[in-house]
């Protein structure tokens, strides 16, 4: 069996790993046009800001060791085309500019995504940068060291992070976005009133519900944002505006969304036989709502990395679905979220209800026993549960991990109430905090 693989960052290198663990036969070819695979992108704010001294721990693989499973792996090869009719790729080597065609069994598309990058006017301009993979990181870094005034467009997980990072490195940080609140596709407004304030506090500039217009500069630099209420000095700027599914190799050829991600079924098969889509280059069942949407995080791609692996000769594991669970550190915030927000699921036109739990996580008597806010979202007519946020400067995140499995399993708020979770005076109360928050959704029914 001949396998291709497009791509090779956390997807790719999960299906590789999986597909060589088990299918002894099969022939693995790789196609990747960087020169490194399984890069962390979503460590780079932590090595922007110096958490992370060695780079090589953000590579949780490598060409070699891919290569060790039985892999034949091609770096620097870029493909330029694929016919999934007759099962034929064309791939570009980028060091010798020569195309050749390589033909498959099964093909595995992780080919990913890649930042979003509006037309403004002024773009061309030096040190306008992206924040994606390797290469970005070390040209961030870079320039960063000779760069005072740093503007970060775009206050999503990474754009928030960056601007943390910059600001701990000494840096005038200003972070716009469109939206009226940062975080506003994970969080409540309660919860990103205290990061903003977090934010202010540390001197940061928040520009929200400001829209970019263009930039300016003085010979080939950036000097200036202006947006449509402000202008900003800037020395460094990086866009973080979002993601788009790199899937152009597709068109035409596989149903996608119109983003352009790709949709699969729950074995992670595409519309095209023996063609499996994984990681940012595809749709997930959204179980909060039922739907297939696009939600690129790093958990999804491994997940869909090994699915594909597992389902590659017949179905035999299936995808259980996400709801998008994330966690950020904002200074000392520790902020966590699953499923739906309760803005979220008015724009979805579900008919939601939610619960807010203030309170010590553990008991008063305590030597610590720092305040923790927990809110539960759920659909008033099932009392099905939605969502979940947690703040709290103890690391209290992994309850929402636990919530993430209360909403794939479809468990009711008023099931949550009495769920059985254990008391210990070090680390929660008799009464846990999600317990709490079913008790209270039922006192008030």
């Amino acid at each position: 069996m001949k396998v291709i693989v497009v791509g090779c960052t956390h997807a790719g290198t999960a299906a590789v790993i999986n597909t060589a663990r088990l299918h002894k036969d099969a022939q693995i070819t790789v196609y990747e046009r960087n020169d490194n695979v399984s890069f962390l992108s979503c460590g780079i704010a932590l090595y922007v800001g110096g958490v992370i001294k060695d780079v090589e721990g953000l590579f949780y693989s490598s060409p070699k060791e891919l290569e060790r499973l039985g892999a034949n792996i091609k770096m620097k090869h870029e493909v330029v085309s694929i016919d999934t009719t007759k099962k034929v790729v064309t791939i570009k080597n980028l060091k010798t500019e020569d195309e050749f065609q390589d033909e498959y069994d099964k093909l595995i598309v992780a080919t990913g995504s890649w930042p979003i990058v509006p037309r403004f006017e002024g773009i061309e301009f030096e040190n306008i940068l992206l924040s994606k993979n390797f290469y970005q990181a070390n040209t961030i870094i870079e320039r960063a060291k000779h760069a005072k005034k740093t503007v970060v467009i775009g206050a999503g997980y990474i754009g928030v992070e960056l601007a943390e990072a910059f600001c701990n490195n000494g840096k005038e940080v200003t972070l716009i976005d469109a939206q009226d609140r940062i975080l506003s596709k994970y969080l409540d407004k309660e919860f990103t009133d205290v990061a903003e304030e977090a934010f202010r506090d540390h001197g940061v500039t928040l520009a929200i519900g400001e829209m970019v217009e263009r930039f300016e500069g003085e010979g080939r630099k950036v000097r200036r944002v202006v947006t449509n209420k402000a202008t900003y000095d800037a020395d460094l700027v990086i866009l973080c505006i979002g993601f788009r599914p790199n899937t152009e190799l597709l068109k035409g050829q596989v149903d996608r969304m119109k983003d352009g991600a790709i949709l699969v079924d729950e074995y992670m098969r595409t519309s095209k036989e023996d063609v499996f889509a994984v990681g940012d280059s595809c749709t997930l069942l959204y179980n909060p709502t039922g739907e297939r949407r696009y939600i690129p995080l790093a958990t999804n791609a491994v997940r869909t990395g090994t699915l594909a692996a597992r389902n590659l000769v017949s179905p035999t594991t299936k995808h259980l679905g996400t709801q998008g669970t994330s966690g950020i550190k904002i200074f000392e915030h520790n902020i966590a979220s699953t499923g739906l927000t309760v803005s979220q699921a008015k724009e979805d036109g579900i008919i939601a209800k939610s619960v807010t739990v203030v309170d010590h996580y553990r008991p008063e008597f305590m030597p610590t026993h720092e305040e923790a806010t927990l809110k539960v979202v759920y659909e008033e007519s099932s009392k099905r549960i939605l969502g979940a946020q947690i703040r709290s400067e103890t690391d209290l995140t992994q309850m929402v991990n636990t919530m993430s499995v209360v909403i794939q399993n479809k468990m009711t708020i008023d099931e949550l109430a009495f769920i059985d979770f254990f008391f210990q005076p070090f680390f929660n109360k008799p009464w846990n905090l999600l317990n709490q928050a079913g008790l209270q959704a039922n006192n008030k029914e």
